[in-house]
């Protein structure tokens, strides 16, 4: 398993060109991020009125789980980042020279992002909004392996981290909102 993550990565960190290197690496900068993050507590802010606090409230949530739970999950299982693997020296490329941190496994990106949209399509229930946003994560993932930090493992796992803490967090402030009502 370990092995064919390797040469699916090997492959994917190969596709690369000077424009995409400066798209993939704008893509993975947090802070590119803030003005889709605004947009979205907007748009929750419009569809639930008075009781848009309750889904609010869990956005903090699911950053903390999202963040600290892929920081444990790397501490816990120690798996190198791909441009760290003594392996595949000489074969990864990297974008800027960077690295990131010794360890990969659970990528924080692709929790991170998978973790938005999962939350944010689940409450704003539109298709096309859906759609966009999983795009968007789908895209934030893949840059980190075309940055060569991250495996396709590492993203699996970080989306799977992603997913079930923004729907489980979507159904949550649903469930609780729903008692409000009441």
């Amino acid at each position: 398993m370990v092995e064919l993550d390797q040469k699916i990565f090997l492959f994917l960190n190969s596709l690369h060109s000077p424009f995409f290197d400066s798209v993939m690496w704008i893509l993975s900068l947090k802070t590119v991020w803030i003005p889709l993050y605004l947009v979205i507590i907007w748009m929750i802010i419009r569809k639930y009125g008075k009781l848009s606090w309750t889904p609010l409230l869990m956005i903090p949530l699911l950053v903390l789980i999202d963040d600290q739970g892929s920081s444990l999950i790397k501490r816990l299982t120690e798996r190198p980042r791909p441009c760290h693997e003594p392996d595949l020296a000489g074969m990864v490329y990297t974008v800027r020279g960077y690295c990131a941190g010794m360890y990969g496994f659970v990528s924080g990106h692709a929790s991170n992002s998978f973790g938005v949209a999962a939350f944010s399509a689940s409450l704003l229930g539109s298709r096309w909004f859906a759609l966009a946003i999983f795009i968007w994560a789908a895209l934030v993932s893949y840059s980190r392996i075309y940055l060569g930090v991250h495996y396709p493992g590492d993203i699996i796992g970080g989306a799977l981290l992603g997913l079930t803490a923004g729907f489980g967090l979507a159904w949550a402030a649903k469930k609780i909102n729903q008692r409000i009502k009441q």
